[in-house]
């Protein structure tokens, strides 16, 4: 058999499996919790030296998006996928949509030129789980430790935390046409755990007064 003639591969997101749980949930809670699963997402991460502003002036002007510099802040472009969060004193996560992690090496590497930085595709080091909806609060406050009230975090944050004792990265959106009421979050979790939280979320969305 020629390489030609070979199936083309089919992948699985590691919560595929979630699927009709997560619409059986959104149903029984009345829509108070939306919970999806958004596999594959380009992810990218960048390391520069945050006292070369030239430099980041590059790198975002090449990205379409400034990077952030207050601690625990996203940027987003404006109407695209793309966002950038702030990790660290001089390290970022690009994520975007599916397929794009290629461009994104390419065009920080150009970007970077003689610049003191780096950056690696570690799209498969993650998985996405979306948590929304006016009951979702609630639900993560019952397994993570941050304040999580819109005064200390709201669109525009992010942190690297513990939900439910797995090690993942919480970010909250604008809340999107389909959610009534609430906040948007996005959890990045590790494939090796992103079964056990989801899992979690949906005892969570169970035990919801």
């Amino acid at each position: 058999m020629t390489s030609s003639s070979l199936p083309t591969p089919v992948r699985h997101g590691p919560l595929e499996s979630f699927n009709e749980r997560f619409v059986a949930a959104a149903t029984a809670s009345n829509g108070a919790v939306l919970l999806e699963a958004i596999p594959f997402l380009a992810q990218v991460d960048l390391r520069a030296d945050p006292s070369d502003r030239a430099l980041l002036d590059r790198l975002g002007t090449a990205l379409g998006i400034e990077l952030p510099l207050r601690p625990n802040t996203t940027s987003f472009a404006p109407g695209g996928a793309r966002c950038i969060l702030w990790l660290g004193p001089d390290e970022w996560l690009i994520v975007d949509a599916d397929g794009t992690a290629d461009a994104i090496v390419a065009t920080v590497r150009g970007a970077l030129e003689a610049g003191c930085g780096a950056v690696v595709d570690v799209s498969a080091n993650r998985t996405t789980l979306r948590l929304a909806g006016p009951g979702a609060r609630e639900i993560l406050e019952t397994g993570c430790s941050i304040d999580l009230h819109p005064r200390a975090f709201g669109p525009g944050r992010c942190a690297q935390t513990n939900i439910a004792r797995t090690s993942a990265i919480l970010l909250e959106v604008e809340a999107a046409h389909d959610v009534a009421g609430g906040p948007d979050y996005r959890l990045l979790v590790r494939p090796s755990f992103a079964g056990y939280l989801a899992s979690w979320l949906l005892d969570a969305v169970d035990g919801l007064a």
